[in-house]
């Protein structure tokens, strides 16, 4: 039987009362916002615990909350196959700064998520064992998923010379 929600963030916030800097449900779903100096601790307390067991992180993702807080959000879906619940961090970043720890050493599939968020938003994760692009150029120059990337920006103008060499 999956753990209430009520019970994991009391769980949580009892081991970690300063990190946790907010906690939501809606539709049953539960986000704990966590302060981004603690979310590798809070990540592997997530996933060591026995009761919790956190062992599938099923996404990792930015937002682009600049224009409204001048911050990027770092967001991770967790869920427990074992247990069967879930539950979602969320993480602030100020935008000029976007740092934050990494979480490859807890959940190998990180790696991944973090060097697309990378590539995508230009948020940072300290100690990421091979933090670089993943679905640009190297050359490619920006963010193409922050809002203030022009939409009219596309750099190349083709991308056929770097993906497609010798296609017709």
């Amino acid at each position: 039987m999956p753990m209430k929600n009520e019970e994991m963030t009391t769980l949580i916030k009892t081991r970690f009362p300063e990190a946790i800097a907010g906690e939501n449900v809606f539709r049953n779903e539960l986000t704990l916002t966590v302060r981004k100096d603690a979310v590798a601790d809070v990540a592997r307390f997530l996933k060591e615990n026995e009761e919790l067991d956190f062992d599938f992180l099923s996404d990792l993702c930015g937002v682009d909350r600049v224009e409204t807080d001048d911050v990027f959000e770092v967001v991770y879906h967790l869920y427990s196959l074992s247990k069967n619940h879930r539950v979602r961090l969320k993480a602030s970043v100020p935008s000029d700064a976007p740092h934050l720890p990494t979480v490859t050493g807890v959940w190998s599939t990180a790696n991944w998520h973090e060097r697309e968020t990378y590539d995508m938003f230009g948020v940072a994760f300290d100690g990421h064992p091979d933090l670089r692009k993943i679905l640009t150029p190297d050359d490619f120059e920006g963010y193409p998923l922050r809002k203030d990337y022009p939409l009219d920006g596309r750099q190349p103008a083709t991308l056929r010379d770097i993906y497609r060499k010798g296609e017709a």
